[in-house]
């Protein structure tokens, strides 16, 4: 039997698995990490890499390990890098964040750990968790952590899942079947976030002049997705008190600065504008048809306002709802697991929701606060496990 089981290898599932091995609170031998892909993170680099974003949003202080300054002090060291890290906040570039995890996950011995499988099934058998994997295989364990995440339920605005339906050249960017360097142009972008803007500069460089940005308001220009208040006592000391879920999530809801950008990725979306790389416009797409030449009319009834494209890529995020489908219903079913009327579970300080069995990442989020989904939030999440394990 295992000590620990992880459900869970991207971001959220690994820094809990490095938490645990550099306190000494569990082994890479008696491990396990269950993740659909071949390798750790893989999720991640995948979505990162698509939208090639060069520089996280985040600080230099947010990454992994459980030692603040971790990831600078390898920054450093690796002198194969003219400008690591970005900015007044020091953010890092992606391939050094990326380097670093591999570092972490050599030093902690992780490949020991890790299992390519798919969970259907979590349930209690004499003290301990049995969970199983379509595979047919089942691992016992003491204690089990939930890192799931929301990067499986991409999220298509009605109007553009019909179109999508009705076979035209309509995408989520996540959409592992889309190939960005066959998309046929023009392309217009939905969405004015952070991954529309690195998409934007993607795409304007592949298809100068045929790039739009349909954004239904105007750029919200936020260096974090969240205030930097929420990561300490200055927000979450009132977050912490409010006894109604309700209350923590509408909290939530606010303190997230949705469909934002940092400035620098505004200035830049500018300057591809002004060099007539890429067109901008604010207009909330509310109809949709097909002209004579087989493109796609996207109007905005109130204003009359058109564009025209053969390609549509909505940045348009992922669907909130509970992640882990049904054996996680099931779950919460069985054993009468207390959660919130949002769907999502209410735990203790130490992220527990029933006896030896964690959570961290987006279930999370009612205890960590907005940043519950971030890599700051994994940290937070990982040190209350970690502290909190006698």
């Amino acid at each position: 039997m295992e000590d620990w089981v992880i459900i869970g290898g991207g971001i959220q599932g690994m820094t809990v698995a490095v938490h645990l091995i550099e306190t000494e609170k569990a082994s890479a031998e008696k491990m396990t990490i269950i993740d659909p892909h071949d390798k750790p993170l893989a999720k991640w680099k995948q979505l990162t890499g698509k939208i090639d974003m060069p520089y996280l949003r985040s600080a230099f202080v947010h990454h992994l390990s459980s030692s603040p300054f971790a990831l600078e002090k390898f920054g450093k060291q690796d002198t194969s890098y003219t400008k690591p890290f970005l900015g007044r906040y020091n953010r890092p570039k992606l391939s050094l964040f990326n380097e670093h995890c591999e570092e972490l996950f050599h030093q902690c011995q992780l490949h020991k750990s890790w299992v390519k499988g798919s969970v259907n099934g979590l349930r209690r058998t004499n003290g301990s968790w049995s969970v199983s994997l379509h595979s047919g295989e089942v691992i016992k364990a003491a204690k089990v952590v939930l890192a799931i995440g929301l990067s499986g339920q991409l999220h298509l605005p009605p109007l553009f899942d019909k179109m999508k339906k009705d076979g035209h050249s309509v995408y989520h960017i996540f959409d592992e079947s889309l190939d960005i360097n066959r998309l046929k142009p023009p392309v217009a972008i939905i969405g004015g976030g952070i991954t529309a803007a690195h998409t934007a500069l993607k795409l304007s460089d592949l298809f100068p002049g045929q790039t739009a940005v349909l954004k239904r308001h105007p750029f919200r220009v936020h260096n974090f997705d969240s205030d930097p208040g929420w990561l300490g006592p200055k927000n979450m000391h009132y977050f912490s008190k409010l006894t109604d879920y309700k209350a923590r999530r509408s909290c939530i809801h606010k303190a997230r600065h949705r469909g934002s950008l940092t400035r620098e990725l505004y200035l830049k979306l500018l300057k591809q504008e002004r060099r007539q790389l890429l067109t901008i416009k604010t207009m909330n797409v509310s109809h949709i048809k097909e002209d004579k030449n087989h493109q796609m009319v996207l109007t905005e009834e109130e204003s009359d306002y058109t564009h025209t494209a053969h390609s549509i890529i909505c940045c348009t995020g992922f669907d909130p709802q509970l992640p882990g489908g049904d054996w996680l219903k099931k779950l919460i079913a069985s054993y009468s697991l207390p959660c919130a009327q949002c769907g999502y579970p209410i735990v203790d300080r130490s992220l527990l929701w029933t006896d030896n069995l964690y959570v961290t990442g987006a279930l999370a989020e009612l205890e960590i606060g907005p940043v519950a989904r971030n890599i700051s939030g994994a940290q937070k999440a990982a040190s209350r496990i970690a502290s909190g394990v006698k």
